[in-house]
């Protein structure tokens, strides 16, 4: 149920959350298309307290994005998820109705998408998948819509390579598992997807290839990592986390506010100013 008096909430809920830049990023959305009504704040919530901080939300919350570790938690506190949140088991994005109802959507797989695309990547043969997280399997499912061919993901445990080829499966991807141990072979792919934390990668610098493809690194932060840089520097071409993070809030804006098309450049431009400031 929407607010009488035209105020509506939103935020972003997970565990640890300080460092969030979705704050920034939708609030910049809110200034530029002048929604002076609209709040957007974080909010430290783990899985024992999600249930309760939802029961207590009221008519003036529109909407939710969620992160670790919530992203599978909040499902059965819904009504409705969408396809594509289902087909990973994770849901980044709440919307509420007018008539009440919880709606899960995950807004990470098409944002993958988008922030390929703007690169110039629409199709590729092949891709490699670098780590097998959360993060993995989303990618997996961009993966599903652009790639026409195998996906080699390297992992760092047989338990982890299973859990790769089932979502594969499911997702209807030709995934092939190789050790971690031959990660460099992975930089020869045409597109490579790096779902790894914060220095993880930092061994494979020195054996990125004279005339690299796209790599894609989820992270922002620290950026760029070691094996951007190294990329960069041999004029191949990188998408980051930040492209990420503000195209798939963009689709969150749009989701919860109903005005389309959010204003990308505005929110890069605040997340690119917040992360300078860090």
């Amino acid at each position: 149920m929407a607010s009488t008096d035209g105020r509506r909430r939103a935020a972003v809920l997970g565990s640890p959350i300080a460092h969030s830049l979705s704050p920034v990023l939708h609030r910049a959305a809110y200034a530029e298309l002048g929604l002076d009504d609209w709040s957007y704040d974080r909010f430290e919530v783990d899985e024992a307290g999600l249930p309760g901080f939802i029961q207590g939300l009221d008519s003036t919350w529109a909407g939710l994005s969620l992160t670790m570790p919530l992203k599978r938690a909040i499902i059965p506190l819904l009504d409705s998820v969408s396809e594509t949140a289902a087909s990973v088991e994770a849901v980044n994005t709440v919307v509420f109705t007018d008539d009440g109802r919880r709606t899960g959507d995950n807004t990470d797989i098409p944002g993958m998408i988008a922030a390929l695309r703007e690169r110039g990547v629409e199709k590729t043969e092949s891709a490699a998948v670098l780590g097998a997280g959360a993060t993995a399997s989303s990618a997996l499912a961009a993966l599903s819509e652009i790639c026409t061919g195998p996906v080699t993901a390297y992992v760092r445990s047989r338990e982890r390579g299973q859990e790769m080829r089932g979502w594969g499966e499911r997702l209807g991807v030709d995934v092939r598992i190789s050790d971690w141990a031959e990660a460099e072979q992975a930089l020869h792919a045409p597109l490579v997807i790096a779902t790894t934390p914060a220095g993880a990668t930092d061994a494979l610098t020195d054996a990125v290839p004279d005339r690299p493809g796209t790599l894609f690194d989820v992270l922002y932060e620290p950026w760029p990592t070691g094996l951007t840089a190294a990329w960069a520097a041999r004029n191949g071409a990188v998408v980051g986390g930040l492209d990420l993070l503000v195209h798939q809030a963009v689709l969150q804006v749009e989701q919860m506010t109903g005005h389309s098309p959010a204003p990308l450049a505005a929110m890069r431009q605040a997340g690119e100013e917040a992360l300078a400031a860090r």
